[in-house]
């Protein structure tokens, strides 16, 4: 039987594909766990030092399979809280950096799990869909937090409320991602960058998401405090001690990732 994940390690990171191409990706609770397990094994790999996260065939990923769900929606909340939510929570908290490759559509769920991604870069036949209200739901899987962050409260709005879909080039334009590149690009600057990625301070970079995230919630004194805090404990590891010492013999820096 064909795992719904792929996972393949590339010395020092690891590339995730979803592989459910006949079915453009859609989210199962199976392909869930696959995923889950993905993400829980690279967060416990340290010689995993950033993650790849991609689509097989021609869509990054449709959301949910509806035919999954069947005809009782009772369950709908259920999987949020146990299938949806607990992804969005382990990609943001994934203390190493997480890129996103999305190559081709990424609707609903699909779109915000992406989104969820540290750096996104999208080829330019992607397309990001809020497709919720199509069939009258509410965006998910953080959709309603991170697009206001991303483009402001007024395209949010509209994005959700209409579903209109957003080519890659105008997602780049508003700031929904990174980058926007050549359909044929598309893997091999996704994989350049996971394996820069993966050479630099882990550690470090795990911090600056940390920061990242307490700022949406934070004064900008706590967000000040926080950073004194971050920076104490970043100056401490051996990569900074490397990178200063990189830097005054003007070499490349040989980072190693760890804390200590």
């Amino acid at each position: 039987m064909t795992s719904p994940v792929l996972v393949e390690e590339r010395g020092g990171w690891r590339r995730i594909t979803l592989n459910r191409p006949d079915k453009l990706n859609a989210f199962t609770a199976e392909l869930h766990r696959a995923l889950a397990g993905a993400f829980a094994d690279a967060a416990a790999d340290e010689s995993c030092r950033a993650v790849l996260l991609t689509g097989a065939g021609r869509a990054f990923c449709a959301g949910q399979d509806l035919e999954a769900i069947g005809d009782d929606p009772s369950g709908v909340g259920d999987l949020l809280d146990e299938l949806y939510n607990p992804l969005v929570r382990s990609i943001r908290a994934l203390p190493k950096p997480v890129v996103c490759a999305v190559n081709g559509v990424a609707a609903g769920a699909g779109a915000n799990v992406a989104l969820a991604c540290d750096i996104v870069l999208a080829s330019r036949k992607a397309k990001f869909i809020q497709a919720f209200c199509k069939i009258g739901l509410v965006p998910d899987s953080g959709g309603t937090w991170i697009l206001p962050r991303l483009v402001g409260d007024a395209r949010a709005r509209a994005l959700a409320l209409t579903g209109d879909p957003v080519s890659a080039e105008q997602a780049e334009s508003w700031g929904l991602i990174w980058r926007a590149v050549d359909d044929e690009a598309l893997a091999p600057e996704a994989e350049r960058l996971a394996a820069h990625l993966a050479t630099q301070p882990t550690y470090a970079l795990g911090l600056i998401k940390q920061a990242f995230a307490a700022s949406a919630a934070n004064t900008l004194d706590a967000q000040l405090d926080l950073e004194s805090e971050l920076q104490r404990d970043a100056s401490t590891t051996p990569d900074y001690r490397e990178g200063v010492a990189a830097f005054a013999a003007k070499r490349p820096p040989a980072f190693t990732g760890r804390a200590r």
